[in-house]
């Protein structure tokens, strides 16, 4: 029988304790690279779509088809991203994201002519007619793009602990989404709106050529031994083993309550994410500069939350951390939904994503951990279709919340629902979630693979 996971293990067992690698800060440079891209589209697409229309649901609808492939495609990218070489695949992933953004921006060239000025924008009262044309490119392109982000997504997280020792995957993921933050959320967002300022197609055009650059130094990285999906060298169907991946998440005690609640964990920030574009346009009245700024609240909050969430874990312990991030959004959507004031929303911003960060940076490590190599893509997978899955739910919720709310309050108050019906329920989901997520229950996860291990 042959173990078709053999040359992997023997590479990992190389890894330095103490370092994380050339290899590291080539995916490291590509994944900065690329969030910068993505910080750019922060601004960029909701801009555009506010443009395009400004019907609460619309704007929503974007949100959702971005989201909807993590329904639709996390289950299948996940026997893909074990079947495959999973360099290959993020290379694949960005190649598509590059060609799909060109041609978004090609399209708002064409319709250059037919985009209002940006003062009509700030205009509560304002009545646009729907850009049908480019609405529904966007639509389309959104939808790729996010297709191409469920691959790219889980083939990523699935190559860390190739080229990360264990001992660092906290540390390294930790400097990952600080960085990964300051680019999407503290660099790309000014920097777009200073694009958009120039010409609406601009910001698109730089967006795709982030991904080609993030594509080429994925290249630079040596490629792995092939991923088998059983490690037992025969061939088994799709459905066999993604069944196999259902079965090892729904069967562990830790990680299937942990999926669901991040699900709803993020169902309640899509609540208020998808209509946030109106709630700053029409009630906090900023500009793209200054919607740029606010995003940049986010990026101060993930820098230093990703530089201290293992400082953090160690100190206080995982479970209460993970309290403090359903906890913290509770408070920081409720403030928000109050103020009328985008600095104080840029500190509750900046709040809140420091406590999403602690968040992932103990989870995705904690998975990378606890979910043996062969099964690691389809339980990846499995877990952020519950996780990601309950999104598009969110955002349709959030749209069609200030679509009724708008015929019985006033517009103002209809788009400050969404924030303060999410905050609340936040806590709700505090009380259900923590006796299931204490920290002697995360201990007691790592302390079985590490007994088998022994054996």
């Amino acid at each position: 029988m042959v173990d078709l996971h053999e040359p992997d293990q023997a590479a990992r067992a190389k890894l330095s304790k103490n370092r994380l690698g050339k290899n590291y800060f080539k995916l490291f440079g590509a994944s900065t690279i690329s969030n910068l891209g993505d910080g750019i589209g922060v601004i960029a697409y909701p801009w555009l779509a506010s443009a395009l229309t400004r019907n609460a649901l619309l704007i929503a609808l974007v949100a959702v088809v971005q989201r909807l492939p993590w329904l639709l495609f996390s289950l299948p990218a996940g026997v893909l991203t074990d079947r495959k070489d999973r360099r290959s695949l993020m290379i694949t992933a960005n190649v598509v994201r590059t060609v799909v953004t060109l041609g978004v921006a090609f399209g708002v060239v064409a319709q250059a002519s037919e985009l209002p000025g940006v003062e009509i924008l700030n205009d509560p009262d304002a009545h646009l007619p729907t850009n049908v044309t480019l609405y529904l490119l966007v639509l389309f392109a959104t939808f790729l793009l996010g297709t191409a982000e469920v691959l790219y997504d889980n083939a990523a997280q699935t190559f860390m602990p190739a080229i990360v020792h264990r001992e660092q995957l906290e540390k390294a993921n930790g400097r990952l989404w600080s960085t990964e933050m300051l680019a999407n959320t503290f660099v790309g967002p000014p920097l777009g709106a200073v694009l958009i300022a120039g010409a609406f197609a601009l910001p698109f055009f730089v967006d795709a050529a982030t991904f080609a650059l993030s594509a080429v130094l994925i290249a630079l990285i040596p490629r792995t031994a092939p991923n088998g999906p059983s490690g037992s060298g025969g061939k088994t169907s799709w459905r066999s083993e993604l069944a196999e991946g259902i079965r090892w998440l729904w069967n562990h005690e830790l990680l299937r309550p942990l999926a669901i609640i991040l699900g709803l964990l993020n169902a309640l920030g899509a609540l208020t994410g998808a209509v946030l574009i109106l709630f700053a346009q029409e009630v906090l009245h900023t500009s793209a500069t200054e919607f740029a700024m606010l995003i940049t609240g986010g990026a101060v909050g993930g820098l230093i939350g990703g530089w201290t969430a293992s400082t953090i874990s160690r100190r206080i312990g995982s479970g209460p951390s993970l309290y403090l991030t359903m906890l913290g959004a509770g408070a920081t959507n409720i403030a928000i939904g109050l103020s009328s004031s985008w600095m104080f929303a840029w500190v509750m911003l900046a709040f809140g994503t420091l406590t999403a960060v602690l968040w992932n940076v103990i989870t995705v490590s904690l998975r990378q951990t606890i979910i043996p190599d062969h099964l690691l893509g389809r339980v990846n997978s499995v877990y952020r279709f519950f996780a990601w899955g309950m999104m598009p739910i969110g955002s349709v919720a959030g749209g069609l919340l200030v679509l009724v709310a708008d015929a019985m309050l006033s517009r103002e108050w209809a788009l400050r629902l969404p924030a303060l019906i999410g905050g609340a329920l936040h806590v709700v989901l505090f009380a259900y979630a923590a006796p299931k997520l204490t920290t002697a229950k995360i201990d007691a996860a790592r302390v079985v693979v590490t007994a088998d291990e022994l054996d």
